[in-house]
């Protein structure tokens, strides 16, 4: 059984869609989906700097572009299960069904200018915790104001506040973590701080006639299969200011009996965290078009 999976902000390099690009039909596309955003996904995509594409309101879609991207790529496969960590959520509802490519790009414009905004109100960010046992990591976090935002499995937490709180946290690190991980990333994801994009997301979901999904949907809210468009839609708008629990995903994707990982580009994240989290799985990241003869293995062997 497959599991075909999106990644979340922070995945974005500079240049990482440049090769994509080549493919036949990839540039049009993309230019196409660049008109109806207002926003330059080849030239994000290729030609901008890591501070360009940390802008959270230019990482979102560019992010989704290129999941949406590299899976057409692959062809016509059919995963057991599809998943994504954060944005990769609305990834991973396209390739349900749940939303057609037009809607999810429209969607997560909208996400992104509105987080984006959000996280201008205040000067905030997130860090990742390696190591150490969660429990003890999350308690600590929260005597220091911090969110746990991020509970992504394989002794990882992702911490989520002000700077100041950070600032803190890397000087009193809890007990066990061997490193704090700051995040280029614009804002802290997943917490309170993103409250007021809730809001907006909603009017622009409002607009949005979902499908159910085709496929098993696993929501990274609490790693549960879910089985309607209307509350994939709904989870995805309450999602911005909820934390993600990958950890729960990657428990749900062994009950389910899953046997490959393939993470769409620009992957790695999530194959790293399903390594070391779901021994005997097999895993395979989208990093550039060089991948698609081996993942088309994949699928065809797990799909």
């Amino acid at each position: 059984m497959l599991v075909l999976v999106a990644p979340g902000q922070g995945a974005q390099t500079p240049g990482f869609l440049t090769e994509w690009l080549d493919l036949p039909g990839a540039a049009d596309r993309v230019a196409a989906w660049s008109d109806a955003l207002g926003l330059d996904l080849v030239h994000y995509g290729t030609k901008a700097d890591a501070d360009a594409i940390r802008d959270t309101a230019v990482a979102q879609p560019l992010l989704v572009a290129a999941g949406l991207l590299s899976a057409a790529a692959l062809g016509d496969i059919t995963p057991g299960a599809v998943a994504g960590h954060s944005v990769g959520e609305i990834t991973a509802a396209a390739f349900a069904g749940v939303l057609d490519d037009g809607a999810a790009l429209s969607l997560v414009r909208k996400r992104g200018l509105a987080m984006a905004d959000a996280a201008a109100i205040t000067e905030t960010g997130m860090a990742a915790l390696l190591g150490g046992d969660p429990e003890v990591t999350v308690a600590h976090l929260e005597k220091l104001g911090l969110t746990p935002a991020n509970i992504n499995g394989a002794g990882q937490v992702v911490a989520a506040g002000t700077k100041e709180q950070l600032a803190a946290l890397e000087a009193d690190k809890p007990e066990g973590v061997r490193k704090v991980v700051v995040l280029k990333v614009a804002g802290a994801f997943h917490t309170h701080h993103m409250a007021p994009a809730v809001d907006t997301l909603a009017q622009a979901a409002a607009g949005l006639t979902p499908g159910d999904p085709k496929v098993t949907y696993v929501s990274n809210k609490d790693g549960r299969a879910v089985t309607t468009g209307a509350e994939v839609l709904e989870r995805l708008v309450g999602q911005v200011a909820n934390p993600v629990r990958w950890d729960l995903c990657m428990e749900t994707f062994k009950g389910l009996g899953v046997t490959a990982l393939l993470e769409v580009c620009p992957g790695g994240t999530l194959t790293g965290l399903a390594k070391r989290a779901l021994p005997g799985v097999k895993t395979l990241a989208l990093k550039t078009p060089a991948d698609l003869d081996a993942a088309r293995e994949l699928v065809a062997e797990h799909a």
